[in-house]
């Protein structure tokens, strides 16, 4: 993932007039340089993605915000993204505003909205409008964040700047992701602002750049899964995903389920016992 040489773990940056960001310090091969964490106004605040339950960046968020905490929009419930909300919310007095977490292991269960928004439910501000966008696919209850004066997006796991998206069934629906992926491109945002990496300045392009990867990798699926009479996950992957680390194979695996399970949603692909199979013409 891109990190922009003055962004630095602890460090402010102010983005625009009323938007700073703040970058958490959990690095990892699936974080990239860590989770941005937005800071939105300047006389009242809204924190978008407090990020993991780290005190040190829950205190770092207090002490950069130029104005009370008012309230903690939460993207999704992953766990680099929410754990924070409920401590931040417990020492500010903020409403916490976003979607119930779905079942699962990697949910943050913690997080229970003051108030749960669904598609097209406004924050309003003196200072600034914030509008929720459901973008399921990478997590059902993903919500994207569209500050409707500077017409950019906050888009949480939506889109990140630098890495592909991992889409993780059964939570994570590829068809979902690739509507929601064209419903954002529809909004024509002048910025990307991704929960992971900088800015992304031409959205039109990266959003473009997204769709076409995810469909050239779906046509691999469905030529191997023709060429090859079928296979299991395991042995897939590795002739489909041969340009990906070894390493990073389990995660793969996860992405090439999401693909599996669309190819048989539109009955190019079928599942018998673990093994997949193409449908016959």
């Amino acid at each position: 993932m891109k990190l922009e040489a003055r962004q630095i773990i602890g460090k402010v940056d102010k983005l625009a007039p009323g938007v700073r960001r703040l970058l958490a310090p959990n690095p990892s091969i699936m974080t990239g340089p860590g989770t941005n964490t937005y800071l939105l106004g300047e006389n009242e605040v809204a924190v978008i993605d407090p990020g993991p339950a780290i005190p040190e960046h829950i205190d770092a968020i207090q002490e950069n915000s130029p104005a009370p905490i008012r309230w903690i929009l939460v993207t999704h419930t992953h766990l680099d993204h929410s754990p924070a909300a409920l401590p931040l919310a417990k020492a500010t007095g903020a409403e916490l505003l976003g979607q119930r977490p779905p079942p699962g292991p990697h949910q943050d269960q913690t997080f229970t909205p003051d108030r749960e928004l669904s598609d097209g439910d406004r924050l309003e501000s003196p200072e600034f409008a914030v509008c929720a966008i459901h973008t399921p696919g990478h997590a059902s209850n993903h919500l994207c964040y569209l500050h409707e004066s500077l017409a950019w997006i906050f888009t949480g796991d939506h889109v990140m700047n630098g890495s592909t998206v991992v889409i993780n069934p059964p939570d994570g629906r590829m068809s979902h992701y690739l509507t929601s992926l064209s419903r954002v491109k529809d909004l024509a945002p002048e910025k990307l602002a991704p929960g992971h990496g900088d800015l992304l300045h031409d959205p039109a392009k990266a959003l473009d750049h997204i769709v076409t990867h995810r469909l050239e990798r779906e046509a691999r699926v469905a030529t191997v899964l023709k060429s090859s009479g079928g296979g299991s996950l395991s042995g897939l992957v590795r002739t489909i995903y041969d340009d990906v680390d070894v390493r990073m194979h389990g995660l793969a695996e996860r992405s090439l389920l999401a693909h599996l399970i669309k190819l048989s949603e539109d009955k190019i692909a079928r599942e018998d016992n673990g093994q997949w199979y193409p449908v016959k013409d």
